[in-house]
């Protein structure tokens, strides 16, 4: 079979990465279609991926109307080119278009119940949307649900094992305790009018008190925090991500990481409530703590990050998820095999 990967974020990058590998293995031909966002092309290289640019990332709705339209063009031109059988992305809007004038057929992933303008130029067009089982919405006839999520197709044991050596790359040790505050940009569609982490200078100053604080951020940081920033490769962060003490962010993606990985997450986020894997998390494995008070998130910081044991308490919570819940990338290798015939996991 001859599929082509949407790429839209570098999250994706890692939701599909075994995916590919595993499909090439088995035989099928693998196509990357890139929209050029963050660090998105950087970590396709350090895979060693080959993929086509389809667009620039773009912020304002008439920069979302050009990337659209550019990137249902180039997708159409590369189901054309490579005679593509399926096109696959999250939640894969350029293929929902193109699976409606060609052979193709469209799969795609969310787990965003709140994206609104993306799963509306989508939803109504694409052949079947996966979504996770906790996933809040009804969709329809199109919808499959797997007892899952994105995160596991990547940092399921079957996967990933983490690399102590980008501690060394820090100067860090595994019994060092260590906090990893997350900033996000806001620029997303769906992220238009919502907030997170307002006071970061707040955070750094209360938790640095406790142990050493390490930012990630998309955007630009106030000159007395940029001492904190990390310098890694980010295709190493989910394994400074498994080592941390605990992870605060408004960073939706890398919040419900740190939680599947065993380490104590607190997202803090004005979306709070709005997404069924964070209630999920939160309610029935106690991983997560979700919060849209700034304030009341740093004290749970405060708090947890005082309390003994508390990785091995998490490490215990982790474990009964991974029993609970499947292999993803398997669930899609399965997916596409058996496409039309496929029974919900």
């Amino acid at each position: 079979m001859r599929i082509l990967v949407q790429i839209g974020h570098p999250a994706h990058v890692h939701f599909f990465k075994n995916f590919m590998w595993e499909a090439q293995k088995s035989g099928h031909e693998i196509y990357i279609s890139a929209i050029d966002k963050e660090v998105t092309l950087d970590l396709l290289r350090k895979y060693n991926f080959s993929y086509e640019v389809s667009e620039k990332k773009r912020t304002n709705f008439f920069g979302n109307v050009i990337q659209l339209v550019k990137g249902d063009l180039k997708t159409y031109k590369m189901q054309r080119q490579h005679n593509v059988d399926l096109i696959i992305g999250i939640p894969n809007e350029f293929g929902a278009h193109v699976s409606k004038i060609t052979k193709a057929k469209s799969i795609g992933f969310t787990d965003t119940e709140h994206a609104k303008l993306s799963n509306l130029i989508t939803f109504p067009f694409i052949d079947v949307i996966c979504t996770p089982s906790c996933y809040k919405k009804n969709i329809g006839k199109k919808q499959i649900r797997y007892n899952g999520y994105h995160e596991l197709a990547y940092l399921h044991p079957n996967y990933f094992t983490p690399n102590p050596e980008v501690l060394d790359e820090l100067g860090l040790n595994k019994d060092q305790p260590f906090i990893i505050l997350r900033f996000v940009s806001w620029n997303a569609s769906h992220d238009v009018g919502q907030h997170g982490i307002n006071n970061k200078i707040k955070f750094v100053r209360e938790l640095e008190k406790y142990c050493k604080v390490l930012i990630t951020s998309e955007g630009e940081l106030d000159d007395g925090l940029e001492k904190y920033r990390i310098e890694t490769s980010p295709e190493k962060l989910h394994d400074l991500l498994y080592y941390a003490s605990l992870y605060v962010g408004d960073g939706a993606t890398t919040a419900v990481e740190s939680a599947i990985l065993g380490t104590p997450s607190i997202y803090v986020s004005s979306l709070v409530g709005t997404m069924g894997n964070f209630i999920e998390l939160e309610n029935n494995y106690g991983l997560i703590f979700n919060y849209n008070d700034p304030d009341k998130a740093l004290d749970k910081a405060v708090d947890l990050i005082q309390k003994p044991n508390l990785k091995e308490d998490w490490k215990l919570k982790r474990e009964q998820l991974l029993k609970d819940k499947i292999d993803v990338t398997a669930f899609m290798l399965e997916l596409i095999e058996s496409y039309p015939n496929f029974s919900q996991v």
